[in-house]
């Protein structure tokens, strides 16, 4: 896993410091593909990407998002199987 500083340093030297994906790559050890992909992250980042592009805050809001609402669905659930019990147990 690489840091967050590191992708930027990567993307900087593409975008600002006149290098190539390929010298980039090469330099960082890293795969073109993965580099062309932080590249761009970073064009979405900074509001340059397709208008239907999430940023990598907004992708962190949604996987959390997702993940309360797993939460909440299986909680929901439990109260259904709950009451579903108790109206047994009182008729």
């Amino acid at each position: 896993m690489f840091t967050a500083e590191f992708k930027a340093d990567a993307v900087r030297l593409v975008t600002a410091g006149g290098k190539t994906v390929a010298q980039v790559s090469k330099q960082f050890d890293l795969t073109e593909t993965c580099l062309r992909e932080w590249l761009k992250r970073a064009e979405v980042d900074a509001g340059r990407g397709p208008p239907d592009a999430l940023t990598t805050a907004e992708r962190a809001e949604l996987v959390e998002l997702r993940r309360r609402l797993k939460r909440v669905e299986m909680e929901r659930d439990i109260l259904k199987k709950a009451t579903a019990f108790f109206a047994r147990e009182s008729a």
